[in-house]
């Protein structure tokens, strides 16, 4: 009989979600509802809290169009007495107290909130025996003891085909939990595919999918769901574009007002770093839901990076009065007395993220960034090695592992955390001129040129790309090369309409100024050494210049009508193998800072 429901339930719940349009938002809005009250009656809170933010989204149903409550059996109504006494234990977080009184009890609902109630017992004294035995960075050997007796006593189940979605879905968190990777896969595609409504099943799916390849060998139920779910993982796998396509779409369908899609939309657009409209969406977020807290730490780090003090010391203090408590607002803080410069006290804040949880990914790697800033590059490495752990696919835990074996001067160990942050992130300039200057380190000139090239084709977010391209043609003796970098380097450092402090201005000038010098292009050479003359480090050099060209000149020199060999790119580098222009024709009047 059992088995014989799981299936009939699992069936309807195929059929329910199962169209892959959004045609009818009315029958959606039904499905959300339901399954909103259903997550809620098994302790499946966020799952529930997804649903119903999603349902807020959509225009309200009439009283004669509302679900109807969930029917009960039999095997229901005789546990009913068992299960509303211990839900109401779990929701008290007595975990032990609700398992206690739901034993024996047959009935689907009961028998998964017997399972979690085990499940989350054993989590909660992990978190509490690891809070208190271990400092922030030690490694923990405390593992969760319910796991293997939950695994031994769901896998038979599984086995009789007696799960329903939500029981597929705890199957699917204890052999995560246990690092059986890929069955956990396995069972949370069953689970998408027995209760396509439940959020968290597709969750769970992300955190384990780390490339666009193992997506596609994944067969997954046509419904409505997996759209937001490809939308989520395509932000996770930084394929932004087609995320925010998704997302465009699920707007248009009708879930323009849902505040989880925009907060998502922000999200991509910080993964890109597009600052400005990241901002702009999350303060548009904030007019539409003040009280929220998830993802304020991602606006805090938009903020910092901003260095907008003001802001992020308002959103501190207005998180803190919301709950002080929360990993997020935690976070928060720590950024603010990060851009503050208050190092310990920032690295203190992400301490109390992670006793509150001990897995959220943004504290370990923003903990690591603390610590090289007070230069314990061994507490760093550790932090950032967390992060991995969590999550393999965070780009800024591998960078910051290159940075820190960087500063211990480990160039090869440097090339690998590089060259992982750089798969993660393929049009990070930041990484391509950290991977060349790592290869220049390791004396591979031909492959750090290779770098700096393709760090300035993709945009160069630092503007550091040319300079240290043309440094390495100076030390080749590729002189026109260096010079034709560096006048490309000028004239972006000047088109951005904005004078900016840059130190290698002056560099850039001085070396083009000896370089027409020597090509006897005197016009030039005296134009950019009158540049020279603005910068400090270069006035000396530039006026001495200037002399010499006037004593050539009054010597009758003549200038050189042209340039003594007109040069290229290196063929390896420029994209389409076609000569670039020359040299010569600099017109500095267009760049006037």
């Amino acid at each position: 009989a059992v088995i014989g429901r799981a299936g009939a339930m699992a069936a309807a719940a195929m059929v329910a979600a199962g169209c892959s349009d959004f045609s009818d938002l009315r029958e959606i809005k039904k499905q959300l509802l339901s399954v909103a009250e259903r997550s809620r009656e098994r302790g499946l809170q966020h799952s529930g809290k997804w649903a119903a933010e999603l349902a807020f989204a959509l225009e309200p149903l009439p009283l004669s169009e509302l679900p109807p409550p969930p029917v009960l059996t039999e095997e229901d109504a005789r546990d009913l007495d068992a299960y509303t006494l211990a839900k109401s234990y779990f929701d008290l977080k007595e975990y032990d107290r609700a398992a206690y009184f739901l034993q024996g009890c047959k009935s689907q609902k009961a028998y998964f909130l017997y399972m979690y109630s085990r499940y989350l017992s054993g989590e909660k004294k992990k978190d509490d025996e690891t809070v208190d035995s271990l400092g922030p960075l030690e490694k923990g050997q405390v593992k969760n003891e319910a796991l293997r007796e939950l695994r031994v006593e769901l896998s038979k189940k599984h086995k009789a085909q007696e799960l329903d979605g939500f029981g597929l879905y705890l199957y699917g968190v204890v052999l995560r939990k246990l690092d059986l990777v890929k069955e956990a896969i396995d069972v949370f595609v069953e689970a998408a595919h027995a209760l396509p409504l439940h959020w968290g099943a597709w969750l769970e799916l992300c955190n384990l999918i780390t490339d666009k390849e193992m997506l596609k060998f994944l067969s997954l139920p046509d419904t409505w769901m997996k759209e937001f779910f490809l939308a989520h993982i395509y932000t996770e796998l930084q394929l932004i574009e087609e995320a925010l396509q998704k997302y465009q779409s699920l707007i248009d369908a009708g879930f323009s007002k849902s505040t989880y899609i925009i907060s998502q939309i922000a999200v991509a657009y910080h993964n890109i770093r597009d600052i400005d409209k990241a901002l702009s969406i999350f303060n548009e977020l904030r007019k539409q839901d003040p009280y929220r807290i998830e993802n304020m730490d991602t606006f805090s780090n938009l903020l910092y990076v901003r260095s907008m003090k003001p802001e992020l010391s308002y959103l501190a203090h207005n998180l803190c009065e919301i709950d002080k408590y929360r990993v997020e607002t935690c976070c928060v803080i720590g950024n603010y007395y990060s851009l503050r410069s208050q190092h310990e006290k920032a690295a203190l804040y992400f301490q109390r993220a992670l006793k509150l949880n001990p897995r959220y990914l943004g504290a370990w790697t923003l903990m690591g960034h603390e610590y090289m800033e007070m230069k314990n590059t061994s507490a760093a490495i550790q932090a950032y090695r967390h992060a991995i752990e969590v999550n393999k696919r965070d780009y800024r835990a591998w960078y910051g592992l290159g940075q820190t074996y960087e500063i211990l001067k480990m160039p090869f160990y440097c090339l690998y955390y590089y060259r992982r942050a750089h798969q993660l992130r393929p049009n990070d300039s930041r990484m391509l001129v950290a991977l060349g200057e790592c290869y220049e380190k390791l004396n591979q000139l031909v492959e750090a040129k290779k770098c700096y090239w393709r760090a300035y084709a993709v945009g160069d977010v630092e503007k550091m790309a040319l300079v240290k391209l043309a440094k390495l043609h100076e030390q080749l003796n590729e002189s026109e090369q260096a010079a034709q970098c560096y006048i490309k380097y000028i004239q972006d450092i000047y088109s951005c309409g904005e004078v900016v402090e840059h130190l290698e201005v002056s560099t850039a000038f001085r070396y083009l100024a000896q370089y027409y010098f020597k090509c006897k292009l005197w016009d030039e050479a005296s134009a950019c050494a009158q540049k020279c003359c603005a910068f400090n480090d270069t006035r000396e050099e530039g006026k001495a210049l200037l002399r010499q060209i006037l004593q050539l000149r009054n010597q009758g020199e003549t200038s050189s009508t042209d340039v003594a060999a007109p040069f290229f790119l290196p063929a390896s580098l420029s994209a389409s193998n076609t000569p670039t222009r020359r040299v010569s024709p600099l017109n500095l009047s267009s760049v006037t800072p």
